[in-house]
């Protein structure tokens, strides 16, 4: 799905995906829209915009992500498409959830390998950009702010952090349930229960917990 609120960009790249043989079940010059559609339309990759006129691009990523993994399948990867390489605005796209971030400067080979890399589950970065987010992530687990020393993370059980674990390294619930041995709803209310104690609310927010706490490795 494309999300973009410039409808002459937004074709130029439907138009792209579907000559290097994506298919193209949704576009949108919205946030709202683009929410509304993606339920029924169900992508597997948003190439989402940073500034849209009505929800901003951080915003529509989270709440993409948000509603992934239940009856409706697993939640769309993200890859933002923007005019913008600030600093804050990929760290604030990444921390969303996003998967990928490509300023729209890269050319049309650029942008369709960092379609099939997002698609993969690879973080795909322009160039220059992934130390920043890699930096960011290292900072942040070496440095814990005073109210994360004062109020330390709940206990989670053993098999909650198994579950935790195989999430941070990118896998899908059905493929967690495989390895493990255990139902698919199973994991769902693993995960669902981690996410209650540790008080986030999408999976984006559980990876980056997992992350800095070195349980990806």
């Amino acid at each position: 799905m494309v999300v973009d609120d410039h409808p002459m960009w937004r074709d130029a790249v439907a138009r792209d995906l579907s000559e290097a043989g994506f298919e193209v079940v949704a576009t949108a010059g919205d946030g709202a829209k683009a929410l509304r559609v993606a339920p029924a339309a169900r992508p597997t990759v948003v190439l989402l915009d940073l500034q849209l006129p009505d929800l901003s691009g951080v915003e529509v990523t989270a709440r993409l992500l948000a509603g992934g993994d239940g009856a409706d399948g697993p939640a769309p990867r993200v890859l933002i498409l923007s005019a913008s390489g600030e600093h804050r605005d990929v760290l604030d796209a990444v921390k969303a959830g996003a998967t990928g971030y490509l300023v729209k400067s890269a050319g049309r080979e650029e942008l369709l390998e960092a379609v099939r890399g997002v698609h993969r589950g690879e973080a795909v970065f322009t160039p220059g950009l992934a130390g920043l987010v890699l930096g960011e992530y290292r900072r942040l687990a070496a440095d814990p702010s005073p109210a994360d020393e004062e109020d330390p993370a709940p206990e989670l059980t053993r098999r909650e952090t198994e579950v935790l674990r195989l999430v941070a390294k990118g896998l899908e619930y059905k493929a967690i349930a495989s390895r493990l041995g255990i139902a698919h709803r199973t994991v769902q209310n693993h995960v669902q229960n981690t996410l209650t104690k540790l008080q986030l609310h999408n999976r984006a927010q559980l990876v980056r917990y997992a992350i800095e706490r070195n349980l990806d490795e």
